[in-house]
């Protein structure tokens, strides 16, 4: 996980930066309580490896990168509440620590401020807007109209958590002046790895402690919510097999690009191996 950091430094740095500027003083505490409290900070470092591994311009990407951090940190509070999950990230999460009505404007407020670092880029901000149409559609899905079936869960996991891995790579892949092949091509490759990563997340939800997850374990069951291991037959070594062989599926798109080769694309295959071995 040590090649997560090679540009955590510059993420935190701007991110620091971006949510200093929000007003008012009692939104900026509640953004900051949401988006500093911890986070291995996975999508912005697509998006940094991404542009890294095209020689594109970092200090465009950076911006992206937080961006996307910022609007996944929103979807992450809207999860808790729905979820009515105390944790997030060892700490309390926001509506807990701040109340419904709170939460629900941090959330507003980090969608804004993720939308402003996107503006100035036309082909940015439409990725983003579309990632955020399937993201909602996938978030809806898993209220009303739940999966039953592997195959539609697969779907679920495709809009709720590989979009916004796909989009992370697509705008790395964009801040470096990429053709529409290279951007699809990148983003096929995120977006297996968003679904490796949420199936990792039910495996090790119905298997590891609350005290190393950092919020708590067990939860899909107790909330009736979709996981693989609850839509389907399959017991926690059997899905972690599949989030396996989605992370092959990756690194075989990855290899479809002009950058197979290079410093940063060996961490992005190493990102796909880690998605699927991390225990939080």
């Amino acid at each position: 996980m040590e090649y997560l950091n090679r540009h955590r430094d510059r993420i935190e740095t701007r991110l620091e930066a971006v949510l200093e500027d929000v007003e008012p003083p009692e939104l900026r505490e509640q953004v900051r309580h949401v988006v500093l409290s911890g986070g291995k900070r996975v999508r912005p470092s697509v998006t940094m490896f991404v542009c890294e591994a095209l020689d594109g311009d970092l200090d465009t990407a950076v911006d992206f990168a937080v961006g996307i951090e910022l609007v996944h940190s929103a979807s992450l509070v809207i999860d808790d509440i729905i979820d009515e999950s105390e944790l997030r990230r060892g700490t309390p999460a926001a509506w807990s620590a701040f109340g419904h009505g709170a939460a629900m404007i941090a959330s507003d407020g980090l969608l804004g401020e993720a939308f402003v670092l996107f503006s100035s880029d036309k082909q940015a901000m439409q990725a983003v807007t579309e990632a955020m149409v399937e993201l909602g559609e996938g978030e809806a899905t898993e209220l009303v109209d739940k999966p039953v079936t592997e195959a539609e869960y697969m779907e679920l996991a495709k809009r709720k958590t590989g979009a916004l891995f796909r989009v992370a790579a697509e705008l790395g892949a964009i801040a470096a002046d990429a053709d529409a092949y290279t951007v699809e091509a990148f983003g096929q490759y995120a977006e297996r790895v968003g679904i490796a990563f949420q199936i990792r997340d039910d495996v090790l939800d119905a298997t590891a402690d609350s005290e190393t997850l950092g919020k708590p374990a067990g939860h899909d069951a107790v909330m009736e919510r979709p996981s693989l291991v609850e839509v389907t037959d399959l017991s926690p070594a059997e899905a972690n097999r599949r989030a396996h062989e989605e992370s092959d599926r990756a690194l075989d798109a990855l290899e479809g690009t002009d950058v197979a080769d290079g410093e940063a694309a060996e961490y992005l295959h190493d990102l796909a191996t880690f998605v699927v071995e991390r225990e939080q």
